[in-house]
């Protein structure tokens, strides 16, 4: 955060002051002022953190490791073993979420076929079982039906929304994304808080975390894996440990650990 000066109090901005010299106190109280700090995401609250990476930005296969920390000041202990997960057709490109403004690398765009690259919030589950045989879910959990999609019409006031059509008096939105599909590869999902607060026009939306093809089948930019480890993922995700996804290839991932405090 840039420290603002209060003129008032800053010799600098003295009108009594000569040129020069306001000019000589300017670059030394430059000089004397603290180092500002290395910019890190939000991550500080979080104690739970799913890792996945990529060879390269184009790349579709992934690895998918969990981690956990007891505090906010504690190192991080992976859980687990590397999970093979599978990513966007083209790949992955920065997306909305958690971290600083991205440096280098392609921006993720609505139908780009691309998953969202940075740091995200994990908030909420779904998947078609009711809640009684979704128990074991401690995620904030949404049984999904027939009337329960995703918008992602950039043009619909509820783009990146997950709505009950049957509960909108007048739907304005032509494209989305059903949840309740027939090939069960949402029969249990994590909703991945991208492009979200507030949506950006175009940004990509509806991303999850859910059960893939089978191995090396892309998304169209979701993150996928097996069913049983996405259960096994689901299963450890606890709300209170406030969840975040961290999504990068490897080369921007071993760059950036140090200033996001990435494990």
């Amino acid at each position: 955060m840039t420290t603002r000066l209060d003129p008032s109090r800053n010799p600098v901005h003295s009108m009594r002051m000569r040129p020069f010299t306001a000019v000589l106190l300017a670059l030394a109280a430059a000089r004397c002022a603290p180092a500002q700090p290395v910019p890190r995401a939000a991550t500080d609250a979080s104690t739970q953190m799913v890792v996945v990476t990529t060879a390269g930005w184009d790349t579709v296969n992934a690895v998918l490791q969990r981690y956990e920390r007891a505090g906010a000041d504690q190192p991080w202990h992976a859980v687990g073993g590397a999970i093979p997960a599978a990513v966007g057709r083209t790949g992955v490109a920065w997306g909305d979420g958690l971290h600083p403004e991205p440096g280098a690398g392609p921006r993720k765009r609505e139908g780009d076929g691309k998953a969202p690259a940075g740091i995200f919030a994990l908030s909420s589950a779904f998947g078609y079982a009711g809640a009684d045989e979704a128990a074991w879910v401690r995620m904030p959990y949404v049984q999904v039906d027939a009337s329960i999609e995703c918008v992602d019409d950039s043009r619909s006031r509820y783009y990146n929304r997950r709505v009950d059509r049957d509960t909108i008096a007048q739907p304005d939105w032509t494209s989305h994304e059903e949840l309740r599909r027939p090939d069960h590869l949402y029969r249990w999902g994590v909703w991945v808080d991208h492009n979200s607060n507030p949506p950006r026009p175009m940004g990509g939306s509806c991303i999850f975390l859910h059960v893939w093809g089978g191995p090396g089948v892309a998304t169209s930019g979701c993150t996928a894996m097996a069913e049983g480890d996405l259960r096994a993922v689901l299963a450890w995700l606890d709300p209170r440990a406030r969840p975040v996804l961290v999504q990068l290839p490897r080369a921007e991932y071993a760059s950036l650990r140090a200033a996001w405090d990435l494990p």
